[in-house]
């Protein structure tokens, strides 16, 4: 393809590729930071909630450790009265008083008792006369009749024998005689109830819970409790999430639920030394909603500044090519010979000093073609200008076929008289393509009566890296060239004199 006289044009950058370039980084930007600060503020919803649920937590375990110090100080003052020898002979009223604290005078939160080595209830905080009932067959009693350890002991949830049946959880010590043998134990049960009262004065939304547990996975007290949730007494262990719960001391975590395989925020804390768990559940649903609604609406707003930045670009964009486009129309009004369609002369001026300066920094050849159409003047007599002009064109219509390298130009000169600058070719190489143009003119079909067809003398300027001419001096050459080749008989090339 020959230099077309809009290179010079279309190698400019297109300001409307700039303007979507920088239009898109903007909203990709923006789209980045609101993803940014939108994630930011979630992660600040969530650590927030962490430590709302962190909160409840130590406010539970703070009073449940302050209830099972109680029991444990009234555990061991009844140990201690049990060992005095006088007791027998304290009378009734201050026997009780010296055996059990008045701090379990309120049925509300439970009872203590005092069993001997059979398990018979020989003591009773309720009573100065004692419930009779027996507790030789449950686990507790058990434990401490076949383990010496006097440590307190957490038994697991149970239904009460005496009184209301309700739920409770038992703390115990074992009583052994000044012979080291086993001589009954002393019994505390905590209504579980009591529990469910304190969680119920807390609020920790619709679709969450606050629970506690036993090291075992058995849940003891739950609230919110519905009618569809687990019970007292239901089993955990084998629940993954239990599972993850008992790895550590305290923590929190996010997980999917194993009974309705919702997203829920799960924050726990062991109950001391105790084998107690404190767990409050906060659905995510719940935890998330004000961030979500906001999310919604900043994304919305975000969305439509995105749409409206583009929806501009384009407008402005589609103006700007418009623009572009008639710039280019004009630059090729102003680089285009209007007949022949070929680079007029102040474009093949432009190029010529280009490529001049081209090769005399890269030492390489540079060759021009004066092209010369034979008897146009008397051409133009027989036919008129009308026919003259569809000579020329048809002559630079097979000038141009001729040249197929993008940086090779063809141009009108003036008149009759065409151009071809032909960049890192040596005159050998350009009298072959000379040759060729001349041998496709003469094959154009003659005009109108003529029986010979138009024809064109080329004379061919070169410079190369063992000359010293200048731009002048090869044109002039070329000039030169096609006088001889005028002068030889017209329809030939000839070369620079050597």
């Amino acid at each position: 393809m020959p230099t077309s006289p809009l290179r010079l044009a279309s190698s400019r950058s297109h300001p409307e590729l700039a303007l979507v370039l920088g239009s898109c980084l903007a909203v990709l930007a923006i789209v980045a930071i609101v993803s940014y600060l939108l994630m930011r503020e979630r992660e600040s919803v969530e650590q927030s909630a962490v430590r709302s649920a962190n909160n409840i937590v130590q406010l539970i375990e703070s009073d449940i450790l302050r209830n099972v110090e109680l029991y444990d100080q009234a555990l061991q003052g009844l140990i201690w009265a049990v060992g005095r020898k006088e007791l027998p002979s304290v009378p009734g009223p201050l026997r009780q008083r010296l055996l059990f604290d008045d701090t379990f005078a309120d049925r509300k939160r439970g009872d203590v008792l005092w069993l001997n080595s059979n398990g018979d209830v020989v003591g009773d905080s309720t009573s100065s006369v004692p419930r009779k009932a027996n507790f030789r067959d449950t686990g507790v009693f058990q434990t401490h009749l076949h383990n010496p350890n006097t440590a307190l002991l957490v038994g697991p949830p149970f239904k009460a024998r005496l009184g209301d049946l309700d739920w409770c959880i038992s703390f115990s010590r074992r009583i052994t005689d000044p012979n080291g043998n086993f001589a009954g134990i002393a019994a505390g049960a905590l209504r579980l109830g009591y529990v469910t009262d304190l969680f119920k004065r807390l609020d920790i939304g619709a679709n969450s819970s606050v629970n506690l547990f036993n090291v075992e996975g058995q849940l003891l007290a739950r609230q919110p409790m519905g009618p569809s949730d687990p019970s007292v007494g239901s089993q955990y262990a084998g629940k993954p999430n239990f599972q993850r719960i008992l790895g550590q001391q305290s923590g929190s975590f996010v997980a999917a639920s194993a009974g309705d395989n919702s997203e829920h925020m799960y924050t726990f804390a062991r109950v001391g030394d105790l084998p107690l768990i404190v767990l409050v559940v906060h659905a995510t649903d719940e935890v998330f909603a004000s961030w979500r609604r906001t999310a919604l609406l900043v994304s919305v707003a975000t969305g439509l500044l995105c749409a409206g930045i583009i929806w501009l670009t384009w407008l402005l964009g589609r103006e700007l090519h418009r623009r572009y486009q008639a710039e280019q129309r004009l630059a090729s009004l102003a680089a285009t010979d209007s007949l022949t369609g070929l680079a007029n002369r102040r474009h093949l001026d432009q190029m010529l000093r280009h490529e001049w300066a081209r090769a005399q920094r890269t030492r390489q050849p540079l060759t021009v073609l004066m092209v010369d159409v034979d008897h146009f003047k008397a051409f133009n007599q027989r036919h008129g200008h009308a026919g003259g002009d569809h000579a020329l064109r048809e002559v630079a219509k097979a000038i141009e076929a001729c040249i197929r390298r993008p940086a090779d130009l063809a141009a009108r000169y003036g008149g009759e008289e065409f151009q071809v600058v032909l960049p890192e070719t040596d005159a050998q190489g350009a009298r072959l393509l000379a040759e060729r143009i001349c041998r496709s003119v003469e094959r154009l079909a003659p005009f109108g009566n003529d029986t010979q067809p138009v024809t064109v003398s080329i004379g061919i300027g070169s410079f190369n890296a063992n000359t010293q001419q200048g731009l002048a001096a090869m044109l002039g050459g070329a000039d030169e060239a096609l006088y001889r080749a005028k002068a030889k008989g017209r329809n030939r090339v000839e070369g620079p004199v050597t």
